[in-house]
C-alpha cells in the first residue's frame, strides 16, 4: 500500500507498507458481489473467527456472501493491527503521524479495490480449482474479475467503520456501490456533550435524580475551600472504586488520605462515571440497571423511593448509597482486557486531529450526570500532551463534515442505529436539539436515488445500543460476551441482527440488478 496516495512521499525510507486483509471465498461464484467488512480502529485479527468464519454464531458479511454468491473480505485500517507503516508508540514522529488521516485511509480502500482484475480470464480457473481446498491456495485472487467497475462492492461497518462506508459512498461511488452503516456518527463535532445525554435519557427517574444530585454535590465540594472535606471525599471515591462486593475493602487497604488527596479533581469526580463504562454496548438493562438497583435500594436493604434517595434523606445519604453501589458492582474484576496500546494511540491521534467527539457534560444542563470537570479544554490539553507540537488548535472536523455530516443525502446506504446508543447523537438519526431531526424510513429507495433533507433509508432499533446488528452469537462465548473484549458489537439481543439483515437484503434485491444493468450498458 502506498504510504502517501497524494504526493508519493517517502518518510524514514518508507514508501509503501503491507496492509493486512483476509478473505473467505467459500460461497463465491463469478459475478457475485464483494462484501467488505471494515474492522476500523482496532487489530482486525480477533474478528476473523466471528465475521469471516462465523464461529459460535452468524455474521452479516457471510450471510450476505452466501445469499448472493459473494466474495467476503475483512479489511484492516492503516496504523492498526499489523498494518503499520511505522512502529506506533510514544516515539512516533509528527512526520510519521501525518499519514494517519481520513483521506489516506479512504484512499487505501480505493487503491485496494482497483488492484483487482476487470477481466474474467481466471474465473473459470477458480471454479475448476475451488473443489479442492488446497488448490485454491495457489489462486491469485487479485486476478479474479472483482474490480468495482465489473463487480459491485458492498461495505459493512459499525461505528467508525460505518462512518467510513458512508464517506466512501459519497466520495467514491464508483468504488463502493452500497453500504450498511451501523451506529455511524457521520457528523464530526468537537463538543460531544450529547454522549452522556443519551445514557441519561435511559435512566429511571429515581436513579437519574440521585446521580444528578451526587454529581453536583461532588463537583461543588471539589471546587470549594474546605480542604478536609475535599480530602475525605477523594478518599471515599477512590476507596469505593478499589473495593469489592460483600463489603470487601481489601483492595483499598494501602490507600491513605494523603495519597487520595493527590488525585486530581477531574480524576476523582470521574469515578462517578464508572457505571457508564460499558453502557454503549450493553445499554441500560445490562450495564446500568444493576448499579441503579444497588443504589436505590441501598444494597437491597431498603425500598426504592420514586424520586430517589435525595428526595427522602438528602444528598449526603444518596452519596453514601452511590459509593456502596460502586463498590458492590466491582466493574474492575470483570475478566479480560481490551487495551491495545497501538489502537489506543492511533485512535487518539484520529480524534485529536479530525473527529473531536470530546465527551463532556451538557454545558446548558445543570442536571447533567457527568462531572463539570470534564471540559473541552481538558480534552484538548490531553491531546496536546500526547502529540506535542504537531496538532491543530482544535480537531479539523471539516475534513469529515465536507461529505455532508448530518445533512448528507447519499444513495444506496442503510443507516441503522440503536435507540439509546450514545453515538446515535452524531448520526443521521440524531434527536439532539442542534441536529436536523431527520427520520429513518424502512421504505427501500430506488437504486442510486439519494435521500432527502428530512428522511433517510434506515432503521432505529428499539431499546438497543451500539452496533447491535453486525453479527449474532448463538453459542455462549466467553471471549466475546464479557465487558472488556466485546469489540464493535452489542450482545444484548439477537433481534437486531435478523431485522437489519432482512432489511438490507430487501435493499440489495432492489439495488444489485441496477448494477448489472449499468454494467451491461457499459
Amino acid at each position: 500500500m502506498p504510504l502517501d496516495h497524494f504526493a508519493n512521499s517517502t518518510v524514514d525510507g518508507v514508501t509503501t507498507f503491507e496492509n493486512r486483509y483476509w478473505i473467505n471465498a467459500t460461497y463465491y461464484e463469478p459475478g457475485g458481489p464483494v462484501f467488505i467488512f471494515d474492522s476500523g480502529e482496532q487489530d482486525a485479527a480477533p474478528l476473523v473467527p466471528y465475521y469471516l468464519q462465523e464461529y459460535h454464531g452468524l455474521s452479516a458479511t457471510m450471510r450476505l456472501a452466501k445469499r448472493y454468491n459473494g466474495f467476503a473480505i475483512l479489511w484492516e485500517h492503516r496504523f492498526y493491527g499489523d498494518s503499520l507503516p511505522f512502529p506506533i508508540n510514544e516515539n512516533t514522529t509528527a512526520q510519521q503521524w501525518q499519514f494517519l488521516t481520513t483521506e489516506q485511509a479512504l484512499e487505501d480502500v480505493v487503491f485496494f479495490a482497483d488492484s483487482f482484475s476487470k477481466n474474467s480470464s481466471s474465473a473459470s480457473e477458480f471454479l475448476m480449482s475451488s473443489a479442492s481446498v488446497n488448490s485454491t491456495a495457489s489462486i491469485n485472487f487479485h486476478s479474479l474479475p472483482l474490480h468495482p467497475s465489473v463487480t459491485p462492492w458492498v461495505w459493512l461497518g459499525g461505528s467508525y467503520p460505518g462512518v467510513r462506508g458512508a464517506l466512501l459512498r459519497q466520495r467514491n461511488p464508483e468504488t463502493i456501490f452500497a453500504a450498511w452503516a451501523s451506529s455511524a456518527p457521520v457528523h464530526a463535532q468537537v463538543d460531544m456533550w450529547a454522549y452522556y445525554a443519551a445514557a441519561q435519557r435511559s435512566l429511571t427517574t429515581n436513579c437519574s435524580a440521585d446521580w444528578v444530585a451526587v454529581t453536583s454535590y461532588v463537583d461543588n465540594v471539589l471546587r470549594g475551600t474546605n480542604a478536609t472535606l475535599i480530602e475525605d471525599l477523594k478518599f471515599d471515591l477512590l476507596k469505593a472504586r478499589l473495593s469489592g462486593p460483600g463489603g470487601n475493602t481489601s483492595g483499598a487497604d494501602g490507600l491513605t488520605k494523603q495519597q487520595a488527596n493527590k488525585t486530581s479533581d477531574v480524576d476523582a469526580a470521574s469515578i462517578l462515571m464508572d457505571p457508564l463504562n460499558f453502557y454503549q454496548y450493553y445499554g441500560f438493562v445490562d450495564s446500568i440497571l444493576p448499579f441503579c438497583n444497588l443504589l436505590e435500594t441501598k444494597n437491597f436493604t431498603a425500598a426504592p423511593a420514586e424520586n430517589g434517595i435525595v428526595s427522602i434523606s438528602g444528598v449526603e445519604d444518596a452519596l453514601q448509597a452511590f459509593l456502596a453501589a460502586l463498590a458492590e458492582l466491582d466493574y474492575d474484576s470483570i475478566p479480560g482486557s481490551a487495551d491495545d496500546p497501538v489502537a489506543d494511540m492511533s485512535w487518539m491521534r484520529q480524534y485529536c486531529s479530525e473527529y473531536g467527539f470530546y465527551q463532556r457534560g451538557d454545558p446548558d444542563n445543570p442536571l447533567s450526570i457527568e462531572t463539570s470537570f470534564q471540559s473541552l479544554e481538558l480534552f484538548q490539553q490531553q491531546c496536546n500532551e500526547a502529540f506535542s507540537d504537531h496538532l491543530p488548535t482544535w480537531p479539523q472536523v471539516g475534513n469529515i463534515n465536507k461529505y455532508g455530516g448530518w445533512d448528507m443525502q447519499p444513495s444506496n446506504i442503510m443507516f441503522a442505529n440503536g435507540e439509546f446508543d450514545p453515538w446515535r447523537t452524531m448520526g443521521l438519526a440524531s434527536i439532539e436539539s442542534n441536529a436536523p431531526q431527520r427520520k429513518p424510513s424502512v421504505i427501500v429507495p430506488g437504486c442510486d436515488v439519494p435521500s432527502n433533507a428530512t428522511t433517510f433509508f434506515g432503521i432505529t432499533y428499539d431499546n438497543m445500543v451500539h452496533v447491535s446488528d453486525m453479527r449474532v452469537l448463538l453459542i455462549p462465548d466467553s471471549n466475546h460476551t464479557d465487558f472488556k473484549t466485546i469489540g464493535f458489537y452489542s450482545p444484548v439481543s439477537q433481534a437486531p441482527f435478523y431485522t437489519g439483515l432482512g432489511l438490507f437484503q430487501l435493499a440489495l434485491d432492489e439495488w444489485l440488478p441496477c448494477f448489472a444493468a449499468k454494467s451491461a450498458r457499459v
